[in-house]
């Protein structure tokens, strides 16, 4: 067995998690992806390679999937990107830039093909992809109306991104105008800058400084130099920087640029938009893999940087059948490249405490580059994992960039330990609060027991509050709910809507926290106001994700939007299905994605007197908004709706993500407020439960010729 092979067994598998490690693995990753998202996308300073974050996701994914009932409302693969910056104009896609799902395994692609062809019901060896290399860029949506490029805007959060049109025109790749174009046209690529190029910008930084007299601020990479170029607030500036541009895709279109994703991308090529070297067209999964193996082995002679290869399935009628499952489209995933193993010197393990209490050891590394970037901090999992490798303080270790989780401690180099390293020893008191530390028999996990009087706890519910995918303030984040929190300013969400108020009845002074990352002057204070008062009507699914009820992430906060309307509706739900027997708690397991686990999640934070308490203090500062119906037209709009039996004109999942997009709900199961089922052959206790409940039955032409085929 090779040492990379060996280091990579030492792994702990997700296999091998239980419930509790795996829940407290996801709180973290979730925390360190998002802290990632933000540095890379809004800030352009990414604290991690790409194959780092990468990995880091896969692992997320690999846990979800093991253990779906613990996907967390913040959860990474619910994400697109970050919110844009307040530096340019928002703006909002008119089609979303979502991302598409990865895979790292040659099964995994296996896995994708196998997919499609159950979805739609071919044989996965006949169906069409197109592979092409996934280019190491920065996304931009360009759209041209009668020809003329009137817009650029950046991916953002996939939903809004930020206008960069002035800068765009000055790319040479782009065209400014197209002949024979559609009405509308919005063309979707990647702005990337060769290897050349990279170094002749940063050699020409380097010297601009040395003649300024400055310490020179150079780019980490090619990836690094093209996003933050193109988000310059001077366009001269980015005039200045040798940007390219690949095409990959489109938005909205006034009318359709082929029939395959082939063909469109030919046409998009002959109206000047230049294509990645390497694209093939492939017929089934093994055909695939072989592209992605010459696409790897061509990598190193590229002037550019790749990360993976990207397959799409080519044919346009079976992408619009696939559709997308929440961030991702089904027809499309990427095939990343491996990353690397490095080692280093382990100098301290620290406790860090969770929002649910969790006592997680993190190694404080002596920083070493591992494939290009430098890693100083890695995760050990926990008190057993550290028993279990034997790791001291002072040991030469082994840490790994690819596989489970990233970066991590995976084996300790044991002739070279030193003789005065030193055993760690968990503490059973928590860091932050001094109370006890805990393990539950069957626990891998030590919890602190301070509950609310632990500040970590507090702090960490009271970021996801503000976070992106919840109210989402701007100006408000992490560091700064952590100062005001630590001032005794903000200790539950309603505080933050009272800040104003407080500071204008002189009971606060903000003005005096420079030292903590507050606002300083005037401006900037009345800046956060705004921002504030901005957020005080807010979605029903941001609120519902915002609460921090355990299991709801942006998923299942959208699902209970779009059964229930209102937040009193949800509410009192919630509170009536305590009783098992009531209606209500039969009613909310019908829900399609939402089982007993996530239920419980929802009845037991409201049967808590002191959550029911803050939230109506919370309730008196902002206003959930009614749920918009989903904008579709016809029968089905608003109905719910349960299919059963086995379905013969469609698979299940089809029909289901069908009935999704004309605006349907899909339930689980049958009840009083169903209103059509859907039965094939062999249907059995639901289509006796509809007939009772003279529920309206369908048979699947019926079905069809409802939803106008």
């Amino acid at each position: 067995m090779s040492a990379k092979k060996k280091a990579t067994a030492e792994i702990k598998p997700v296999k091998d998690l239980t419930q509790e490690e795996a829940a407290d693995e996801l709180e973290r990753l979730a925390r360190v992806i998002e802290k990632a998202d933000e540095a890379y996308y809004r800030e352009d300073k990414p604290i991690m390679s790409d194959a780092e974050y990468d990995s880091l996701w896969r692992r997320n994914l690999l846990i979800e999937k093991r253990f779906p009932k613990l996907k967390r409302k913040d959860s990474p693969s619910e994400r697109v990107g970050a919110a844009p910056s307040t530096k340019f104009e928002k703006v909002r896609h008119k089609t979303p830039m979502l991302s598409i799902d990865n895979a790292f395994e040659d099964q995994d692609v296996i896995d994708f093909a196998g997919r499609i062809a159950r979805f739609l019901g071919l044989k996965d060896e006949g169906i069409a992809f197109t592979a092409e290399p996934k280019i190491d860029g920065a996304s931009i949506s360009l759209r041209y109306e009668k020809g003329v490029l009137t817009l650029a805007a950046t991916r953002g959060d996939g939903e809004e991104g930020e206008n960069v049109t002035a800068n765009v025109l000055t790319i040479e790749d782009i065209p400014h105008e197209i002949k024979a174009a559609p009405e509308v046209l919005e063309v979707r690529g990647e702005i990337y800058m060769t290897h050349a190029d990279f170094e002749a910008l940063n050699e020409r930084l380097r010297k601009e400084a040395e003649r300024e007299g400055k310490k020179a601020e150079v780019f980490a990479n090619p990836r690094n130099a093209a996003a933050g170029s193109l988000r310059q607030i001077d366009p001269a500036i980015t005039a200045s920087r040798p940007l390219r541009f690949f095409v990959w895709g489109w938005g909205e279109v006034s009318e359709s640029l082929g029939k395959t994703q082939w063909e469109a991308i030919e046409r998009l090529r002959k109206w000047g938009f230049p294509r990645a070297d390497h694209v093939k067209r492939c017929i089934g999964a093994e055909a695939l893999l072989a592209q992605h193996k010459v696409i790897a082995e061509a990598r190193p002679d590229l002037p550019y940087d790749i990360d993976g290869v990207v397959y799409k399935v080519d044919r346009l009628d079976y992408q619009e059948r696939l559709g997308f499952v929440s961030r991702a489209p089904r027809w499309a995933i990427a095939h990343k490249f491996p990353a690397e193993q490095a080692t280093t010197v382990l100098e301290a393990i620290d406790i860090q405490v969770g929002r649910t209490g969790a006592l997680t050891p993190v190694a404080r590394l002596r920083p070493v580059t591992v494939g290009g970037v430098v890693v100083s901090n890695a995760t050990l999992h926990n008190e057993d994992e550290i028993i279990r490798k034997d790791v001291h303080i002072g040991d030469t270790v082994v840490v790994q960039r690819a596989g489970d989780v990233i970066p991590q401690i995976v084996s300790v180099v044991r002739e070279k330990r030193p003789k005065n390293a030193r055993k760690f020893h968990f503490p059973h008191m928590c860091p932050v609060c001094g109370s006890s530390a805990v393990r539950e028999e069957g626990e891998a996990v030590r919890r602190c027991t301070g509950g609310l009087v632990c500040d970590a706890q507090v702090v960490e519910r009271l970021k996801h509050f503000v976070s992106r995918n919840a109210f989402d303030i701007e100006g408000l984040g992490e560091k700064q709910i952590a100062a005001f929190h630590d001032e005794g300013l903000v200790k539950e969400p309603a505080d933050i809507f009272t800040l104003e108020a407080r500071q204008e009845a002189g009971k606060i002074d903000l003005y005096r926290y420079d030292e903590k990352n507050r606002p300083t002057n005037k401006k900037s204070i009345a800046n956060l106001f705004d921002a504030i008062n901005a957020r005080r009507k807010i979605s029903l699914p941001r609120f519902i994700n915002a609460l921090g009820i355990r299991h709801i992430g942006e998923t299942n906060a959208r699902l209970f939007a779009l059964h229930y309307g209102t937040f009193d509706a949800f509410r009192k739900a919630a509170q009536e299905a305590k009783d098992h027997d009531n209606p209500a708690y039969s009613e909310m397991l019908s829900i399609e994605g939402v089982g007993e686990l996530v239920a419980e999640g929802v009845i037991d934070f409201f049967a808590e007197v002191h959550n029911e308490k803050a939230l109506d203090r919370l309730l008196k500062e902002v206003t959930p908004e009614k749920m918009a119906k989903p904008k579709a037209s016809g029968k089905i709009a608003g109905k719910t709706v349960v299919f059963t039996g086995a379905l013969e004109r469609f698979t299940r999942e089809e029909a289901k993500a069908r009935a999704l997009s004309l605006g349907a709900k899909v339930a689980s199961s049958v009840s009083a407020k169903t209103d059509f089922v859907v039965a094939g052959p062999g249907a059995g206790s639901k289509l006796k439960k509809a007939q009772e409940l003279n529920v309206e039955i369908l048979t699947e032409d019926e079905w069809l010729k409802l939803i106008a085929g």
